[in-house]
């Protein structure tokens, strides 16, 4: 059996080996040749997709959103340069030795790193009672800001009255009227308050009390209250526009709903649409609050920072003058001690004081910021000001 089989496949190796057919093999040319006809095949596909008309336009546009998003990445970054670098630049004067303001070799990072800096400018600031008097005044304002510029900009978006439009050109021409053309006459008027007063004829607090209101001077802080509840606050014009141009933009049929339940106009104003303002609330209320943490030419124009009373942007504004006489006063004596009467008198430690002074007012904003960023981002999304 076994010589049977092997017959068997030997006869079938036969049938196979004269079966298969031995190709020829390629000449070079042959290959050179077949190469060249594959690349002209891909050559001529991509001659076709490029005069394709189609895939032309998408490309087109793809290429396009590339160099946008390029220009806008280098526009980003420019501006996060210029608004980050001056913020570095403070941290790193803040928290550098006074010894090293001469040396050049100390660029970014302080060789020798000191709180000194930051403890002369808390003295100076007078900073603790600053802050808390800074904090208390810019919060009052601002819920004066609002109370009195959403009812102004409501009325003069649904409470159609004669003169109306007049009255709210006339708020946008105080936008383009710097304030230093208005301060001698507000400066005159606040500093002698009164109400019915006209020409010769005394006023009802002088009849009341027997003299005007006298409300500039160190501390009366009320100054700002009253202004910002009549509608003359830092930017009000600005946070009444915003206001009429987000009631204008609610759907009518709410407030004729509401008229319908029996609302009136206070109760719809309260119910209706202060509810759905609550984007262009937190937009008014943080530029609001920021403009008077910030603000140097009122809190100058009205004399309410002193000694008794001081305010941190005032404070920053005369420091220049308290650090030329650190070397006068006794209580300083230590300090000057510790760092040299020529440190001192250098420009550069004063402008260095002045940068930390800066940084420390800075702070708590930017502290506060980290917390109401997404209120923020929500409400200039929401508050979307419309014709």
């Amino acid at each position: 059996m076994t010589t049977k089989n092997n017959q068997i496949t030997d006869q079938e190796k036969a049938i196979e080996q004269t079966t298969t057919v031995v190709e020829p093999q390629k000449t070079k040319e042959q290959i050179k040749q077949e190469k060249k006809a594959e690349l002209k095949l891909k050559y001529d596909e991509i001659i076709a997709d490029l005069k394709n008309p189609v895939k032309k336009a998408v490309r087109r546009r793809k290429t396009g959103e590339k160099l946008v998003a390029i220009l806008r990445g280098f526009i980003f970054f420019g501006l996060s340069f210029i608004i980050v670098f001056p913020i570095f630049q403070e941290i790193s004067l803040a928290f550098r030795d006074p010894l090293d303001l001469n040396n050049k070799l100390v660029n970014w990072i302080p060789e020798n790193f000191s709180l000194f800096n930051v403890k002369i400018s808390i003295i100076l600031l007078n900073y603790w009672k600053a802050l808390w008097n800074n904090v208390k005044v810019s919060t009052i304002s601002t819920v004066c800001q609002l109370f009195a510029t959403s009812l102004a900009g409501y009325a003069l978006s649904r409470l159609k009255f004669k003169g109306s439009n007049i009255i709210f050109w006339l708020l946008m021409l105080t936008l383009i009227v710097p304030p230093q053309a208005v301060s001698l006459s507000r400066t005159f008027y606040l500093g002698s308050f009164d109400i019915f007063a006209f020409g010769n004829h005394p006023g009802l607090f002088e009849k009341l009390l027997g003299h005007t209101l006298k409300l500039k001077g160190t501390g009366k802080t009320i100054v700002f209250y009253i202004t910002s509840l009549t509608g003359q606050g830092i930017r009000a014009a600005l946070f009444i526009f915003l206001f009429r141009q987000f009631f204008r933009g609610i759907p009518v049929e709410l407030e004729e709903s509401a008229q319908i339940d029996g609302a009136g106009v206070v109760r719809t104003f309260i119910s209706v649409m202060l509810p759905n303002a609550r984007g262009v609330i937190t937009t008014v209320a943080l530029f609001a609050f920021v403009w008077q943490w910030n603000d140097v030419y009122y809190t100058s124009m009205y004399e309410v920072s002193g000694d008794t009373y001081p305010m941190l942007t005032a404070k920053l504004v005369t420091m220049s003058e308290r650090v030329a006489a650190l070397i006068l006063q006794p209580q300083y004596v230590n300090i000057v001690k510790t760092i040299g009467e020529g440190i001192t008198k250098n420009a550069l430690f004063t402008e260095t004081l002045l940068n930390t002074a800066a940084l420390l007012i800075m702070t708590p904003l930017l502290i506060a910021y980290l917390f109401v960023q997404r209120l923020f981002i929500e409400g200039v999304e929401r508050s979307g000001i419309v014709g």
